[in-house]
């Protein structure tokens, strides 16, 4: 599967851009602030039906512009695809296959899996757990629509509970009963997320730990560790138990919303100890098995996109990485950088089709 065209208007600081590509490599090149990452996340948005960068869609329309347009053209499998999105400002936007309008966005992802790795994946080591649940789910989102529909309605009775125990506390009352209604609606969708997750990274260590070690050489020994409240309680009986305290913080305390995903060097948290090239590696290592992961349950190649990821990593280290990516089980690849002397040397190592794109200040065209 991969994208042939695209063509863009104004989105971002990318005013009416048109480009086909190759269905192997594909360079970005040009100065910081040019519209590289732009024109990543333009594809990344036709994938998922948002950006990978700004929540809210009203910032993606360039400013002085009162919409935006995204077409793409897709291969995939023995078929071809048209994927259109438009956005006008104060309108919801709309989300197109062949012509036909989706009812419903998540119906769409899935059908387009795609891997982004970018600087901003430092979050994943450096923030919260939200950040961490939030790359959990957005995985499993990608290849099973029953987990994305369970995780929307366990955030809706998460919000209701919430809401009900503030209202508690500002109208002076309690009522149990109520608060079971959404005790039954969170264990109901909680227990098949919590399973899911399990799932997920007990298949995704030991393809992650490979992918390190091939890319450290075997330097360091790194690992995950789910963690949720669910391991060691009862859930229904875990909401329960917490009333009192869940009543005096007014949330809930209790859930798989709690989940965090340890990430360990040896026996310590990267996040303390890891240098900035043993983070970086780390990273990319758990998104290329997230690659591989998405692979085999889909039975298609992701697109893969690579953004300024080459920064902060010794030579050995990105040689390592082109190697990886220039094997046969990865399918079309966008790689951005500064610098066109270091993408032609990983040009040259990858010894595969390929295209480069000069990007100036929001225009894009064919290098030579």
């Amino acid at each position: 599967m991969h994208i042939e065209e695209i063509s863009i208007v104004n989105f971002k600081n990318l005013s009416e851009v048109k480009a086909c590509f190759s269905p192997k490599l594909n360079c970005f090149i040009g100065n910081n602030g040019a519209g590289k990452t732009n024109m990543l996340d333009a594809i990344y948005y036709l994938s998922f039906c948002k950006s990978f960068f700004n929540a809210t869609d009203q910032l993606n329309i360039n400013h002085d512009e009162s919409f935006f347009i995204l077409n793409g053209n897709y291969s995939r499998s023995e078929s071809k695809e048209v994927i259109s999105c438009g956005l006008q400002k104060g309108q919801k936007k709309q989300f197109k296959r062949n012509t036909k309008v989706y009812k419903k966005l998540q119906e769409h992802i899935g059908l387009l899996p795609l891997v982004m790795i970018t600087p901003s994946d430092v979050n994943l080591i450096l923030g919260g757990s939200d950040e961490r649940r939030k790359f959990m789910d957005g995985v499993i989102s990608q290849y099973d629509q029953n987990y994305l529909n369970d995780l929307l309605k366990y955030n809706r009775a998460l919000l209701q509970r919430n809401n009900l125990l503030k209202q508690f506390v500002s109208e002076r009352y309690f009522d149990e009963e109520m608060l079971a209604i959404w005790d039954s609606q969170l264990t109901e969708y909680g227990n098949r997320i919590h399973l899911q997750r399990t799932k997920f990274v007990e298949k995704l260590i030991p393809v992650f730990q490979r992918y390190y070690t091939f890319i450290s050489k075997g330097n360091e020994v790194v690992g995950l560790e789910h963690q949720s409240d669910l391991y060691e309680l009862n859930f229904e009986e875990g909401l329960i138990k917490s009333q009192q305290k869940d009543r005096a913080a007014q949330y809930t305390t209790v859930g798989i919303h709690k989940d965090d995903l340890l990430l360990k060097i040896g026996e310590y948290p990267i996040k303390k100890l890891g240098s900035q090239g043993q983070k970086k590696t780390f990273l990319v290592a758990l998104k290329l098995a997230q690659f591989d992961f998405i692979k085999e349950i889909s039975g298609q190649k992701p697109i893969l996109l690579l953004d300024d990821i080459f920064d902060k990593l010794d030579q050995q280290r990105v040689e390592q990485i082109v190697a990886t990516v220039a094997g046969e089980q990865f399918g079309q690849i966008f790689i951005t950088d500064t610098n066109r002397e270091h993408l032609d040397s990983i040009i040259r190592k990858m010894k595969t089709d390929f295209r480069i794109f000069k990007v100036e200040t929001g225009k894009v065209e064919l290098a030579k």
